[in-house]
């Protein structure tokens, strides 16, 4: 069990680091404002799922090795940019059926979907990947032992800020989102740029980072 101050610490490292908005919180907030806050929560806690695996990889060592190798840590961001940009273009393509969606009270999409997209955006999403391998080494007490067990319980502390945070940027873009739902053509304008903000989120992941 991590000691307390290192619980604190690590604590306000996550924070400072979660609340500098990345990928995560703009493809929540994409997801908000083309499909809704119910989905978008839904997102988060799919997001939350991906990135816990990707503190079991660090905690268990695999996270070290595939950040030291450019060719995988490549490889998952790229897929990672590849699917943000996918579902963009997706919601874009579909931007005039969302009112269709909300006359009907349904949407289109089904949960365990919003769950899937959310936890492959969150496993692959290369912010965090280097955040947990940089800083959950460095926050543990080797003198106390159980060294993957202290990183697996630093991880849910992460997850339990990123979750509040994401959560509340869902909520948000929610509000937002139903006050353009008053018009067909503001929600199809707002599904469009929801879209377009992530293809522009992709995009930018893909020309970011790493050089080597």
């Amino acid at each position: 069990m991590p000691s307390m101050g290192h619980l604190l610490a690590f604590g306000l490292i996550s924070f400072l680091v979660i609340v500098v908005p990345g990928p995560s919180v703009l493809f929540t907030v994409g997801r908000a404002l083309t499909v809704g806050r119910r989905q978008a929560l839904l997102t988060v806690a799919g997001n939350a799922m991906g990135a816990y695996v990707q503190i079991l990889a660090v905690a268990l060592g695999a996270g070290a090795l595939i950040y030291a190798s450019a060719l995988a840590f490549g490889i998952i961001k790229s897929i990672g940019v590849a699917y943000l940009i996918y579902l963009g273009v997706q919601a874009i393509r579909h931007r005039h059926a969302l009112g269709e969606a909300l006359t009907g009270g349904t949407s289109s999409i089904r949960p365990l979907r919003v769950l899937a997209d959310g936890f492959v955006v969150g496993m692959t999403n290369p912010k965090t990947i280097v955040f947990f391998v940089a800083a959950l080494p460095q926050v543990v007490d080797p003198a106390a032992g159980h060294v993957s067990t202290q990183m697996l319980i630093l991880g849910v502390v992460f997850l339990a800020i990123a979750v509040t945070s994401d959560s509340i940027w869902a909520l948000a873009a929610g509000l937002a989102r139903d006050w353009f739902a008053q018009s067909p053509r503001r929600i199809a304008a707002i599904g469009g740029a929801g879209g377009l903000a992530m293809v522009g989120l992709g995009v930018s992941l893909a020309v970011t980072g790493r050089k080597d």
